[in-house]
């Protein structure tokens, strides 16, 4: 007992002088510095007032958008969007290597069953042993000789310098950065949905301006060829009529068409077959636009996924450093075995003279391919100068996207307005046109700039709601709301 406890203390002994002397070895490691990203924002957006902190990003989707048929459609997509799917098993993935990082630094643990049969010379040093000893009374080796054994085998690298740990650590940050991608995603889809959505509502009532008009230009188009019948005007106002109501026809299929390419991409984006899309357009001139609060320029750091999956990076890659920086120290390793081992299967169960054991430690560390470490180490810190630049960006572009769109919606409310005027007041001239031109009082090619202008205004008007819908969507995004 005594003599293994001498043996244990000198194996002790050995491995901690080993361990010394790499250390003394190693102890001259680059170290580089690397800055640390700049996380300040200005206190608040320009045009809004000082320390208010009501942010539409806090709403969930459903509460932001009150269309239910938009909201059947991101519910829709919300479970059948391919790329969605796809980005969902990319977190599974993350998940996954998580667990395989986790396990490279706890033990490993094998069962070995192993069967053997050899047969030597008996002219070669191990069969003139085997013939001339008994290992029994009356008992030879047996020929040829045959090996069984069964053993568990542990093997441990001693995670010294928190490699493997922090490895561990850097895919946890990398499976959070996915699922903040996930988030980033979900939020471009809905406000994909929504511009589409809109966008249709919007074709659907310049279809209709169309319909309108063109009820308008047939009329006055027979009124004109009274108009010649009568002498008072000429066959080229007829032409001229005629030729501006077959380019406003010409104008309706190509919205027709405009409006079936819209809903196959929204069927796309739903993950569906071509089939039409359940809208109601009839109040969508009419459709109030909320005001929007905007919050305070620092909570876009916890609300936008592309900006907390840019930190999740950096924290990675901060790891990933420490990693590449550990690879200049030894590893350290323990493998130890037990078991039982003999040339017969009966013999196995006889102990302890068929049982064995063993308890090896090893330090093993890089000498000739320091420069590849080096290079190794010199890209991991490269790679998180990238991710603070990446962050940095990520954050000036959240700011400046939502000041642009702050300044789109203030400056759509006032285009809208003004537009609204000019419909009414070009349509009312529609009518004073008419009656001038059956009066004699001015020319024809009047009263067709006054059809124009007035069928340009009305799809305007609808263009620029589109943009207000729009522009408060964008706004919904850019706050990062829509994945919560």
């Amino acid at each position: 007992m005594k003599t293994k406890f001498r043996y244990q203390m000198q194996f002790c002994k050995r491995l901690g002088i080993g361990i010394f002397s790499a250390l003394l070895f190693y102890s001259c490691v680059p170290t580089q510095k690397v800055r640390q990203a700049n996380r300040t924002v200005p206190d608040k957006y320009s045009n809004v007032r000082e320390g208010d902190s009501t942010n539409i990003a806090a709403l969930n989707w459903r509460e932001f958008f009150s269309d239910p048929y938009l909201i059947t459609l991101i519910d829709t997509a919300m479970l059948h969007n391919q790329e969605l799917n796809i980005m969902l098993k990319q977190i599974e993935v993350a998940q996954n290597e998580i667990k395989v990082r986790k396990g490279e630094y706890l033990p490993f643990v094998n069962l070995q069953l192993g069967g053997e049969v050899e047969k030597v010379g008996e002219y070669t040093r191990n069969g003139a042993v085997e013939k001339n000893l008994n290992i029994r009374e009356d008992e030879n080796f047996p020929e040829p000789l045959t090996d069984y054994s069964a053993a568990l085998v542990a093997t441990w690298e001693l995670d010294v310098w928190k490699k493997l740990r922090n490895s561990k650590k850097a895919a946890v940050f990398q499976y959070l950065a996915t699922v903040e991608g996930k988030n980033f995603m979900q939020t471009n889809l809905i406000s994909e949905i929504s511009e589409a959505y809109y966008e249709l509502l919007a074709l659907d009532n310049q279809l209709a301006i169309i319909k309108q008009n063109l009820e308008i230009q047939e009329r006055a188009l027979s009124m004109v060829r009274l108009q010649k019948q009568a002498a008072r005007t000429t066959e080229l106002a007829v032409r001229r009529f005629e030729a501006e109501l077959l380019k406003n026809q010409s104008q309706k299929f190509e919205v027709r068409q405009q409006i079936v390419e819209t809903e196959n991409r929204l069927n796309f984006l739903i993950g569906s077959t071509p089939k039409p899309i359940s809208r109601n357009s009839a109040d969508f001139i009419t459709t109030k636009i909320d005001t929007v609060f905007s919050g305070l320029p620092s909570q876009l750091l916890q609300n936008r996924p592309d900006i907390r999956r840019a930190e999740y990076e950096l924290q990675a890659t901060k790891l990933d450093v420490k990693v590449a920086r550990a690879n200049f120290y030894p590893s350290i390793g323990i493998r130890a075995g037990v078991g039982l081992r003999a040339f017969k299967p009966k013999f196995l169960t006889s102990t302890p003279e068929s049982l064995i054991y063993s308890v090896v430690g090893d330090v093993v560390g890089p000498l000739i391919n320091r420069n590849a470490i080096k290079a190794e180490y010199s890209t991991a810190n490269t790679k998180q100068l990238q991710a603070v630049y990446e962050f940095e960006k990520m954050v000036l572009q959240g700011y400046i996207e939502v000041a642009n769109h702050l300044s789109s919606i203030e400056n759509l409310k006032k285009s809208y307005d003004l537009k609204t005027e000019q419909v009414q007041a070009i349509t009312e001239s529609i009518d004073l046109s008419t009656r001038l031109f059956q009066s004699a009082r001015i020319e024809y090619i009047e009263v067709l700039f006054t059809q124009r202008e007035a069928l340009e205004s009305k799809m305007e008007l609808v263009e620029t709601k589109k943009e207000q819908m729009l522009a408060k969507v964008h706004m919904y995004r850019a706050l990062g709301g829509g994945w919560n």
